[in-house]
């Protein structure tokens, strides 16, 4: 009997016995185009952010697995998002961002009203049966969180409220205002692996000894944990105490508070979206599949109070320790790609202890993939 035929294999397992998803789940372009239905056309995914949209007027075209989408703040206040897609011929309605009290094609002029309605279509008085009301924008799911708004495809799917579970309660009853942070900074990073390989890499702490060594020095990595739940998983990360003859500042970056173990909250949302919240700040980052085996990972940071001066270069610091990490980060995970096309392989085995986040994730891609 092969390893992958083992009773168990399937990632849906319990851990102590599943094997991980198959390599060629993480290789083959078909995989991803069933993903973009099956996965991120089912569940919210992060499309703009609330500053972005503040005025009635404001929309954002943004683009989901190849989806054009719009978000808008109408004209009423409320937030409406739509297909980006002109009913006569698919033209788009959004170009770029902007405000302006209604959506114009660039193609023929078709006219909506930001509440999607059709509201001129030049020239179509002699086309028989033909009525505005049947060819407003196709409207889609979109709620905010803090400074961030998500869009949902799926007419069934849970709210985001419900996907996120207890994650908002939690943030609030740590004191974090995260709707009150600004953002400072944005990069972005092509990673040549699969949108998977990087999720499973953030969701293990595993690592941490061998492909962090400055942050494993500020972690109490005996302490570090992944709670799981629905939708989600909180990773637990404890600052350690400093050592006898550790400096702050020389040795060590960060100091363990009298309650370490809220130092800092890490959310990952199902399936490609992490929140990683601290006192004075918050790290967003963004997984998004540009082909099977390429992935575009955004990072936002967002602060408090920016100030200037000696609060400005720590949010520098931050910034800078943050890139450090995800370069050691993209390096790693470029390798597990190349040796996922390797005829050698096809499965692992988790480690039980140290791996009930990614047999989390990856039981999640299993259920959805059907």
């Amino acid at each position: 009997m092969a390893a992958t035929d083992a009773p168990g294999a399937a990632a849906g397992a319990p851990i102590e016995r599943a094997f991980t998803l198959p390599s060629r789940l993480y290789t083959e372009p078909d995989v991803l185009e069933a993903e973009k239905v099956r996965i991120f056309g089912r569940t919210w995914q992060l499309a703009a952010r609330t500053a972005d949209l503040a005025r009635p007027g404001d929309f954002v075209p943004v683009e989901l697995v190849g989806e054009p989408l719009v978000v808008v703040r109408a004209l009423d206040g409320e937030l409406r998002a739509f297909y980006n897609v002109c009913r006569h011929r698919a033209g788009q309605v959004a170009l770029s961002r902007g405000n302006r009290k209604s959506l114009q094609c660039r193609y023929h002029g078709w006219t909506y009203g930001l509440d999607g309605t059709l509201r001129a279509a030049p020239e179509m008085d002699a086309t028989e049966g033909f009525d505005t009301a049947d060819f407003g924008l196709e409207a889609i799911r979109v709620e905010a969180w803090g400074p961030f708004v998500f869009v949902c495809l799926d007419p069934d799917a849970p709210a985001l409220l419900e996907m996120m579970d207890s994650i908002p309660t939690e943030v609030a009853a740590a004191g974090f205002d995260v709707a009150a942070m600004t953002l400072v900074e944005r990069r972005d990073y092509l990673v040549e692996c699969n949108w998977k390989v990087y999720v499973d890499n953030y969701l293990e702490g595993y690592h941490i000894p061998i492909a962090h060594p400055a942050l494993f020095r500020e972690l109490d990595y005996d302490a570090y944990r992944v709670d799981t739940f629905r939708y989600h998983s909180r990773s637990h990360a404890p600052i350690r105490e400093l050592r006898d003859g550790e400096e702050l500042g020389r040795d060590r970056r960060y100091v363990r508070s009298a309650d370490g173990e809220e130092d800092a909250l890490y959310y990952w949302l199902f399936p490609n979206v992490m929140f990683n919240i601290y006192p004075d700040n918050m790290s967003m980052n963004l997984v998004l599949p540009l082909s099977a085996e390429r992935t575009l990972t955004i990072f936002e940071w967002y602060f408090a109070q920016p100030g200037t001066g000696p609060g400005w270069e720590s949010m520098q610091q931050t910034v800078a320790f943050s890139d450090q990490i995800q370069h050691e980060d993209i390096e790693i995970c470029e390798q597990v790609q190349r040796g996922l096309r390797s005829r050698s392989y096809d499965r692992g085995r988790f480690s039980a202890r140290r791996e009930n986040g990614v047999h989390h994730f990856q039981s999640l891609v299993t259920e959805f993939l059907g």
